[in-house]
């Protein structure tokens, strides 16, 4: 071999070798390539239907990102074979961590109502007048004991959700109201498809019971503290 080629060959080699490691490993790389695939995404939808009698109220709500604790604050979707152990379903993700696609679904609901002054995700350039927190207590599919834990095909999953809601008086800081909403619903037929759809039935419940109350309750306080501004 000539030494331009036997260079051109060590060079290769550093190269090739310096690739692998970058990546992890040649053999992981190969064994990857085999199973990349993205995962399929699933989004809920925010409630456009409310009681007919719900009250218009003046206030302008902040609706902070739910608490949370790491089985459910994750785009993961967690199904629990028995109340000890968590999983998740394969090849599946909502579209972002659960507690922020609760959040931007509470602000589109409370928008929905057509009876708030204003919603936000941040009180960033709006006066807030009430703070809306949530703790997502549950967040997850459920199976039956003795059920197979093998994914969505197999039945029943029971989807079930619970919204731990407290309300802040601004900028009192007070607690004016506490309520939990809790809703499950079972998936109708087997796969990923119908899990997702008994999800967004089960938040909606929650939603729409949440929203009502929390509207009904500053509704309530703000006929009995003072008017923000006197004289106008």
């Amino acid at each position: 071999m000539s030494p331009t080629a036997a260079f051109r060959a060590r060079r290769g080699l550093v190269l090739a070798t310096a690739a692998c490691l970058g990546l992890t490993g040649c053999a992981e790389l190969a064994s990857i390539g085999g199973v990349a695939t993205a995962p399929d995404l699933y989004s809920l939808s925010p409630k456009s239907t409310f009681a007919s009698d719900l009250p218009e109220v003046g206030a302008q709500i902040v609706v902070e990102a739910p608490t949370a604790d790491a089985s459910v604050n994750t785009d993961r979707i967690a199904i629990k074979p028995n109340p000890l152990q968590v999983k998740y379903f394969s090849g599946a993700r909502w579209v972002d961590r659960a507690p922020l696609v609760v959040q931007r679904l509470m602000v589109e609901s409370f928008e929905n109502t057509g009876k708030v002054a204003a919603v936000s995700q941040s009180s960033v350039g709006l006066r807030n007048d009430f703070t809306v927190i949530t703790d997502l207590r549950e967040f997850q599919g459920e199976l039956q004991q003795g059920a197979p834990v093998e994914g969505p095909d197999s039945k029943p999953v029971l989807a079930r959700v619970r919204l731990n809601i407290k309300i802040i008086q601004e900028p009192q800081g007070l607690i004016i109201g506490s309520q939990a909403f809790p809703a499950a619903v079972e998936a109708t037929e087997p796969g990923m498809l119908a899990v997702a759809n008994a999800f967004d039935e089960a938040l909606g419940r929650a939603m729409r019971n949440a929203v009502e109350w929390t509207i009904r309750t500053i509704d309530a306080a703000e006929e009995r503290r003072p008017a923000r501004y006197p004289g106008y």
